[in-house]
């Protein structure tokens, strides 16, 4: 898939598929093309090239019906401050086209799912932020969707109530959910996806499950090597010598897929951050 906004290319030949039942996270630091991705699946933005099928229709031809068996949960709240929760939910239920005698049933279950149902005739505007994004996802539960889109669900929350959401999408992959969240948290990432695919500039430059990817790009262990600038270019040199790959860290040069010969430093499991930061040279949060 390709999509362009005049010279600047957001999407660059980006493959990507979602396996029922199974957790898919675009990762990636702001700009590298993931809402676009989020929103082309929604037939809100047009690929330029590509073929897109979500749930067996092709887009944007049979978007609408695409988007009746889809939930979105969205970046940016957007939830009607006017109402209480239990409305909020019971709008959507209306809009997704919830029969009538089931709208009831729609609301308490999502209610209950997203651990909402004390607050259910409260104001929006009345919750806290961590409220406020469990009630976003249960907003996108309200129809039984097969394919739930979270575009940055925890951006901007203290790390407690992200735990709280991360055990809530964890109950919806456990129960078969197909899910494909975007993010920029590399342990929301590896707490949550099955297949990761790290994001630079438009294109996936890496695709797999995360234990796998780290393995297969930095080895299983690191060396940590610190001390002054001339310290860290010498381990630099040694790490070039042996064939290893580094990634300088400000005060630290880290030394990849260690396996016998490597300059002296502290020893640690590699991780999905060093992966990132060898792929795109990009450091994220």
């Amino acid at each position: 898939m390709v999509k362009r906004y005049g010279p600047i290319t957001a999407v660059d030949g980006l493959d990507l598929e979602v396996p029922y039942g199974t957790c898919v996270g675009l990762l990636g630091p702001n700009g590298a093309g993931k809402s676009t991705t989020m929103r082309t699946l929604t037939a809100q933005a047009i690929a330029d090239e590509g073929e897109i099928e979500v749930l067996g229709f092709h887009l944007p031809e049979e978007s609408k019906q695409a988007r009746a068996e889809c939930g979105v949960v969205p970046q940016l709240d957007n939830l009607d401050t006017t109402l209480t929760v239990a409305q909020n939910l019971l709008v959507f239920a209306h809009l997704y086209r919830v029969p009538r005698g089931e709208r009831h049933e729609a609301v308490e279950r999502t209610l209950d799912i997203a651990n909402l149902t004390e607050r259910r005739d409260a104001k929006v505007d009345e919750l806290s932020g961590g409220m406020r994004r469990r009630l976003l996802i249960a907003r996108a539960l309200v129809h039984r969707p097969r394919l739930l889109l979270l575009d940055e669900p925890t951006v901007g929350l203290d790390p407690q109530v992200r735990q709280e959401l991360w055990a809530l999408i964890d109950l919806l992959r456990a129960e078969g959910t197909s899910i494909l969240m975007s993010t920029h948290y590399i342990e929301e990432a590896q707490r949550l996806a099955d297949t990761v695919a790290i994001m630079a500039n438009g294109r996936a430059v890496a695709t797999g499950r995360p234990a796998e990817l780290i393995v297969e790009h930095a080895g299983r262990e690191v060396v940590e090597v610190y001390g002054p600038p001339d310290r860290l270019a010498e381990a630099e040199q040694e790490a070039a010598r042996a064939g290893l790959r580094t990634r300088r860290t400000g005060t630290s040069v880290s030394v990849l897929g260690v396996d016998g010969h490597a300059p002296e430093g502290e020893r640690r499991p590699a991780t999905l951050e060093d992966v990132f930061v060898l792929l795109t040279g990009e450091e994220i949060a």
